[in-house]
């Protein structure tokens, strides 16, 4: 005896629904959710900004231990003294030119 009627093409279609409601969630969650692709995509820009960033404070404290290091120590550059002494007070001798 064959079924026919409304129920089963009923039953059918509410998990066809249901099926594609939740395949249409996971979709949503997987790019747009805490650990989707968006969310990877900018950690991903961010760590290629923080390490540019990086990489250029590095070379400034490479130029500050070489100035601080001829500031300091047994020998001291004396010019290199003058010139910061001079350029943080903002002094210069009656004989000078100041070109800013």
């Amino acid at each position: 005896m064959r079924r026919s009627g409304l129920r089963p093409r009923a039953i059918d279609m509410t998990v066809v629904t249901l099926v594609a409601a939740a395949a249409l969630y996971f979709a949503h969650r997987g790019v747009q959710g805490g650990l989707g692709l968006r969310v990877g995509f900018t950690a991903a820009e961010e760590t290629r900004r923080l390490e540019g960033e990086l990489e250029r404070l590095q070379q400034e404290r490479v130029e500050l231990e070489t100035l601080t290091g001829r500031l300091g120590g047994e020998t001291i550059d004396l010019d290199l003294l003058d010139e910061r002494a001079r350029a943080i007070l903002g002094r210069a001798r009656s004989d000078e030119i100041v070109v800013r």
